[in-house]
């Protein structure tokens, strides 16, 4: 098998930033892999785009299949805009696509953003829907990236990912442990909406809020935080149960619901990272940027916060995405029972041939 690998990852996250994309570099050498993010960019999402992947989930069964083919031909071309613009030659294409659907006890997870399209449109070969497999073998399906942080960051106690939910992986007796911890960016960007804002930046709404006792006894009573892993969150249960909680205080000013929330997330995370005795903690995703809620984080917990380099902070999802296409295409294992619960380890991904004419 090639020991390098060229490849384009792309990855959509709950909380709607954009599409992001990266161009990474995979070599294996004396059995480890090693990577390099050669380019990477965010293509936002216009306020359509928003109102359709926010109500992708109310809608009938012939607009979503037809959203899931637009959403595709829409990713394929932003991703046929950056090989063209930088004159990339990518092997295959992987992309993880935008979650609407995840109920692992279903038997249920849903990404939009037909692979077909996107090889259609760009003529290269292209790996997606990751997370179906393991949830019919019985797993959650997520978290997925814990085999990346295996593979490629070892090096720290735990990866800690804030990006719409946080999320967190870790090994422990040999074995990789990884769940979601709590809502994140989702949460905090549905609050600040509501000031008419896109996010809080840097936290400073937040920082200028008081905190609400009684809510922040009732979000941190909340059952999910009293499971075992394997578990996994998903916008069903922000929309059932998070938001609800909010919303029971409608006296709260928006600050002070998001210095409650703030405070919320940061104590989820804190006492993981605490229960973990972790001594070296690498922290990614937007989250990471949010300036008043790493302050809380640290302030909670001993452990060393390393927030590396922007575009590792930014693009480690579809770096790693990208690593699990490429362990699709030499058919290994890129999913771990450890973390997912499902009846072994098992090699997820669909394969879409490139049809290209050239």
């Amino acid at each position: 098998m090639k020991p390098v690998y060229h490849v384009i990852g792309t990855m959509s996250g709950t909380s709607l930033d954009g599409l992001d994309v990266a161009f990474c570099r995979f070599e294996y050498a004396d059995k480890k892999w090693s990577y390099n993010i050669i380019k990477a960019t965010t293509y936002k999402y216009s306020k359509i785009w928003k109102t359709k992947l926010s109500k992708a989930a109310n809608t009938d069964a012939l607009e979503f299949s037809i959203l899931h083919n637009d959403f595709g031909m829409f990713c394929g071309n932003l991703i046929l805009k950056f090989i063209k613009e930088n004159k990339f030659n990518p092997d295959f294409i992987c992309s993880h696509g935008h979650t609407v659907f995840h109920q692992p006890k279903k038997k249920l997870t849903v990404q939009i953003g037909s692979g077909a399209s996107i090889a259609a449109v760009t003529g290269i070969t292209t790996v997606c829907d990751f997370r179906t497999t393991d949830v019919a073998l019985g797993g959650q399906g997520a978290p997925l990236v814990p085999i990346g942080d295996k593979l490629l960051f070892a090096q720290y106690d735990i990866c800690l990912n804030i990006g719409g939910f946080s999320n967190l992986s870790f090994t422990k007796n040999l074995k990789r442990i990884a769940f979601d911890v709590c809502p994140a960016n989702i949460a905090l960007n549905y609050l600040a909406n509501k000031a008419e804002k896109e996010f809080d930046n840097d936290g400073n709404m937040a920082s200028n809020g008081k905190i609400c006792k009684p809510l922040l006894h009732k979000l941190d009573g909340l059952n999910y935080y009293k499971d075992n892993p394997p578990k996994s969150l998903g916008k069903e249960w922000l929309d059932n149960v998070f938001i609800p909680v909010l919303e029971s205080f409608p006296d709260l000013t928006i600050n002070d619901l998001l210095r409650t929330c703030t405070e919320h997330i940061a104590r989820q995370i804190a006492t993981q990272i605490t229960q973990i005795d972790a001594k070296k903690v690498l922290v990614t995703g937007g989250g990471a940027f949010n300036t008043f809620l790493m302050n809380l984080v640290r302030s909670k917990c001993k452990s060393e916060i390393i927030i590396p380099e922007k575009d590792l902070v930014n693009y480690k999802e579809a770096l790693i995405f990208a690593l699990l296409g490429v362990l699709r295409i030499r058919g290994e294992n890129n999913c771990l029972c450890d973390v997912t619960g499902a009846k072994h380890d098992n090699c997820g991904g669909t394969v879409y041939l490139s049809n290209s004419s050239k």
